[in-house]
């Protein structure tokens, strides 16, 4: 592979991974970066219909074939866009990646990260990303931002308090484990200072 760098955004709901992304992706255009932003589950046409599949408040999706929808997407997006790109040379940034399954799956859905892990390393053919960004915010605040974004909250917005306070943990136990790769941001601070501090993170790269 050539220099091209994946950059993953990661943390809960209403944390304000889009707002980050937009902002870097602006940010790395105008340093002269070949770049391009991407979305999770999404980026490509069979992946966006699996995240119509996963956030339809309509449907009951058990836990197990959620973790599998999610990594079925997951491969889809690595083959048909993640790994032209990065082979090419480009940067992309990616609004979730495996982390968010660990997180979500692996603790929220309490299958396990062990098990949530070995079906993305298979799904991903083991491609991890150069750099993990996890925005930190109290659970509470995340679901009061996402409250007032969304008129209808999707299949797991409306997951519990609890639900979202283990994947909180799940992401902070992420970070301890790994943390050249994950670093961590305030997602409490104003979106420039955010912004800043993520350029911030990903210098030694640039």
């Amino acid at each position: 592979m050539s220099s091209g760098r994946l950059i993953t955004i990661e943390g809960i709901d209403g944390a304000g991974k889009t707002t980050l992304a937009s902002g870097l992706l602006d940010a790395l255009k105008a340093q002269g970066k070949n770049v391009s932003l991407l979305r999770e589950p999404g980026g490509v046409r069979a992946a966006e219909l699996v995240r119509q599949l996963v956030k339809d408040p309509t449907l009951t999706i058990g836990p197990r074939a959620e973790a599998l929808l999610y990594a079925a997407a997951r491969a889809q997006l690595v083959d048909e866009a993640l790994m032209p790109r990065l082979s090419a040379g480009e940067w992309v940034l990616l609004d979730r990646f495996v982390d968010s399954s660990l997180a979500y799956q692996g603790a929220g859905r309490e299958l396990g990260i062990a098990d949530v892990r070995a079906i993305n390393e298979f799904a991903t053919g083991q491609l991890r990303p150069d750099r993990t960004l996890l925005l930190t915010l109290d659970p509470a605040m995340g679901r009061s931002r996402s409250r007032e974004r969304a008129d209808t909250l999707d299949r797991l917005e409306q997951e519990p308090d609890a639900f979202f306070a283990r994947i909180a943990t799940a992401y902070a136990e992420l970070a301890r484990s790994d943390p050249a790769r994950i670093r961590v941001l305030d997602a409490s601070k104003p979106p420039q200072v955010v912004l800043a501090a993520a350029l911030g993170e990903l210098q030694d790269l640039l």
